[in-house]
């Protein structure tokens, strides 16, 4: 069974760097700060790693993901990792939102890109009318008068849903808000109004998955 990877500490007292290293990164014998040596001891494997990973039962519906013009390559690839995780059971990328073959998407899909079933569609509206008259509810998470607190929805009151997450920039399509059955939002008590689209994204669907 290979470890996870390493523990590193710098032997410089003035320094001490604690850091974490891959098992094939021959580079964590020489702290980065201050170039002295390493001491490294060996991580056991993460726990899950070897089919133990705890999974709790699903108790809301079947979910989709549409992704309208995301620009961010690293924020794809963190949805595209989200959703394997969650069972997301498509993910329909739309309009500049980059596909999982552009090679920054990996960065943070880690993998997941080549797991989780993905579309393209040029056009996010067309594709929502399509997604509609195949029975599915559209839900987008934005903010606004419509908007309802994702955390007051009972999820199980639908059967199959596709969260609609939006641009960085403008949010999600006025014309996709128009085709929604509904419009979740999360609660933001701070100064700042929104989280980062793949930090939301990621809320949005564990609580519709599991609520």
């Amino acid at each position: 069974m290979t470890p996870a990877g390493w523990i590193c500490e710098c032997v410089n007292p003035a320094c001490l760097l604690r850091f974490p290293a891959a098992w094939e990164d021959e580079r964590r014998l020489i702290c980065p700060v201050c170039g002295d040596p390493t001491v490294c001891i060996p991580l056991p494997p993460k726990e899950g790693e070897e089919g133990s990973v705890h999974q709790a039962p699903v108790t809301g519906p079947t979910v989709s993901l549409l992704l309208d013009n995301i620009r961010s390559s690293y924020n794809v690839g963190s949805l595209l990792r989200t959703a394997e995780g969650a069972g997301i059971a498509h993910v329909h990328l739309c309009g500049i939102c980059p596909k999982p073959d552009h090679p920054r998407v990996a960065k943070t899909g880690l993998g997941a890109e080549e797991i989780v079933p993905w579309s393209y569609h040029p056009n996010a509206r067309l594709a929502a009318h399509a997604l509609i008259a195949d029975g599915w509810r559209l839900w987008s998470l934005e903010t606004g008068a419509r908007a309802e607190p994702i955390f007051h929805i009972r999820a199980q009151e639908a059967d199959q849903v596709v969260l609609v997450v939006g641009s960085e920039v403008t949010g999600v399509d006025p014309a996709l808000l128009d085709l929604s059955e509904r419009i979740v939002c999360l609660p933001m008590d701070g100064a700042k109004r929104s989280l980062n689209v793949a930090s939301a994204g990621a809320i949005g669907i564990y609580w519709l998955r599991y609520s």
